[in-house]
């Protein structure tokens, strides 16, 4: 038996004991309410989306094969299509959320682009705009 288990003989701990995240969580400053999952990292992300594409591809190409051979018997089965097209919503909503995510990962990562007065991006270091060739930093005298 650990050391960290509960013995009926052992006297009650009057702040009663915590879940560990939790208590991770509360040492973060973070409540219970407010500990969030990390993000995962863009290349994970970008992987599971690729193969729910390729998984998306496929149930499409299955659903329109059941379609034509339904046609072909003339079975029409609408609880079976609906089966089908609903785990394709279900798919396309996970595909949605993993856009979302990787939006605001790449945004997480990418500084803001300084701009020259004429709109032109500075590249970081520039000393001169590439575009109106003005020394980085110089306003334009109206």
């Amino acid at each position: 038996m650990s050391s960290s288990s509960s013995h009926p003989s052992e006297p009650a701990d009057p702040a009663g004991r915590v879940a560990e995240p939790v208590v991770r969580a509360r040492l973060f400053g973070r409540t219970e309410e407010t500990a969030a999952p990390a993000l995962p990292g863009p290349s994970r992300l970008r992987r599971e989306r690729r193969s729910l594409l390729r998984l998306r591809e496929e149930l499409l190409r299955d659903l329109g094969g059941l379609m034509l051979e339904m046609v072909r018997r003339d079975q029409f089965r609408q609880d079976l299509l609906l089966e089908r097209c609903a785990e394709l919503t279900e798919l396309d909503a996970r595909l949605a959320e993993l856009d979302g995510l990787l939006a605001v990962s790449f945004s997480m990562r990418r500084a803001p682009v300084e701009r020259c007065e004429c709109g032109a991006p500075i590249l970081p270091g520039a000393s001169f705009c590439p575009r109106c060739g003005r020394p980085v930093g110089q306003k334009e005298d109206a």
